[in-house]
């Protein structure tokens, strides 16, 4: 009797599965989407290799979707993840940093119904200084340079259509560092490959940035014994000395510095002699000190790159300009100009003999120029971009200890003149500039750009503030601003909470 009850159980579930038109229309509708995902494989996309198409279910925030990986001949690997169910018809890719060597995609993006896309930009590197793959290779560079993001782009759309039977209503791409090189140079070059981009703190003259800023930075801060002059342990005296001449210049007191060019300051108060405010460093240091926030120039002082390190980015120079020890070579900027100038640098590779510390600042920079045409994404001629009504967003931190701000806002400066002045370019370009945070963002540094410029795009509502919110690290905020497009500033109207940002106001500069 048992067994003839259990065989009924059976038969009865089974018959309730069988009949439920809700199971049955799931399980269709996953073979379905296996079938159109797996279908991608066999895909005949122009010089392209798709080597696997996959479903991925769903898990925690992240939806069901198709994981579509492959390769545009000869060696730019991409990752495309196609949500299943709830596709809002986006497209969105994501740059990436350094000189690249793996695919990092925004898994995060699905949540939010996205189709999401990244690639590697043409090679595998062990690191993102590692740039060996670029020796004598002038195929991998100019992948790295352009090609690997447009090429992507093109796949991105084919297996869009593919799957969803229809194209993207509309493609974004965001990248920041070199991601942010490569927005701008979809702008310039690829003008029809992205409705809307966004662009941080980008690597816009990347020969000069990698090349003569980094040799720089690295050369005045070695000693003859091949160890730094100024050293990890003298950042918090620079830092505190930067902060109480410079904190209250924009009128409020908050240990922040809104806009560096307003301070003016001077290294040579912390000269241990003149008993200055903080003192400590030695007349060496003072020296080094000065050369690193003036910028590199050349034996007949002829500038070589906008500016210097910025005033109020003292806290972020951990790793960029210190590593583990006072010996140079441990920080992050000779590793990056140290290979750059061995492998990317010039048209013809000197490789590993070459050393940041060879650099010549009446010689070389000069010898940039070939592979700076290749590189530089600093044409301000956007204006195909504009025309078919392109969208771009562009921030950076003024506390950036690896990219200073001095050269997009340079940049951007040569597009409002270009154009034909600040209404013209605001009509789709604008600059936001963050007072104190690092280089791409930092923790407790919260913007949302996307949004910003999906309802710039696709409502016609350009940003006309751009909202900046900084928490500790346990959640608490510490301040809320509202910044405001350059040239306008964001300033303290002299009264009111300091971390409300209704207490400020929008200025001319």
């Amino acid at each position: 009797m048992e067994r003839t009850g259990s065989i009924s159980i059976v038969v009865l579930v089974v018959s309730i599965m069988c009949f439920n038109p809700t199971l049955i229309s799931a399980q269709d509708a996953a073979r379905e989407n296996a079938a159109r995902c797996t279908a991608l494989m066999a895909l005949n996309i122009r010089d392209t290799n798709v080597t696997s198409a996959v479903i991925i279910p769903a898990a925690g925030d992240l939806p069901e979707h198709c994981r579509v990986l492959g390769y545009v001949r000869p060696a730019i690997h991409f990752e495309v993840l196609l949500p299943t169910e709830a596709w809002n018809g986006r497209m969105y890719m994501t740059g990436c940093g350094g000189f690249c060597g793996r695919i990092i995609n925004n898994r995060s993006i699905l949540g939010e119904n996205y189709a999401a896309s990244a690639m590697d930009s043409g090679h595998w590197g062990d690191a993102a200084w590692d740039a060996r793959w670029a020796d004598h290779n002038r195929v991998a560079e100019a992948d790295w340079a352009h090609r690997a993001v447009h090429e992507t782009a093109r796949v991105t759309k084919e297996l869009i259509e593919a799957f969803y039977g229809r194209p993207p209503d509309r493609s974004y791409f965001r990248g920041c560092s070199t991601g942010g090189r490569m927005a701008l140079m979809e702008a310039i070059m690829y003008p029809d490959d992205f409705d809307g981009i966004i662009c941080g703190a980008p690597a816009i003259d990347y020969t000069a940035l990698c090349a003569t800023y980094g040799s720089w930075l690295i050369q005045v801060n070695t000693n003859e014994n091949g160890k730094n002059i100024i050293r990890a342990s003298d950042m918090k005296l620079i830092q505190d000395a930067v902060m109480s001449e410079c904190d209250e210049v924009d009128g409020l007191k908050d240990g922040l510095i809104a806009d560096p060019r307003y301070c003016e300051f001077d290294p040579g108060i912390l000269l241990k002699d003149t008993g200055g405010s903080g003192g400590g460093l030695t007349a060496e240091q003072v020296r080094t000190l000065k050369l690193w926030y003036d910028g590199p120039r050349n034996s007949k002082g002829k500038r070589l790159y906008p500016g210097g390190i910025t005033l109020g980015s003292e806290s972020h120079w951990i790793n960029w300009l210190f590593g583990a020890s006072d010996d140079v070579g441990d920080e992050v900027y000779y590793w990056l100009s140290r290979d750059f100038l061995r492998f990317m640098a010039f048209e013809d590779d000197p490789g590993e003999s070459f050393d940041v510390l060879d650099f010549d600042f009446d010689r070389d920079p000069p010898r940039l120029a070939f592979m700076g045409s290749l590189y530089n994404s600093d044409n301000p001629d956007l204006n195909d971009f504009r025309e078919r009504g392109g969208k771009l967003l562009i921030y950076h931190g003024w506390g950036d200890g690896g990219i200073p701000p001095w050269k997009t806002i340079e940049y951007y400066e040569a597009v409002e003149n270009r154009i034909g002045g600040r209404e013209a370019a605001w009509n789709f370009v604008r600059l936001f500039l963050i007072p104190g945070m690092a280089h791409c963002g930092e923790a407790g540094y919260e913007f949302d750009p996307l949004s910003s410029l999906v309802d710039w795009v696709e409502n016609g509502k350009a940003p006309d503030t751009f909202r900046v919110t900084v928490s500790d690290a346990d959640g608490t905020i510490k301040w809320m601003r509202d910044l405001y497009p350059y040239p306008m500033r964001t300033a303290y109207t002299g009264k009111g909470d300091p971390a409300d940002p209704s207490s400020y106001e929008c200025r001319e500069p």
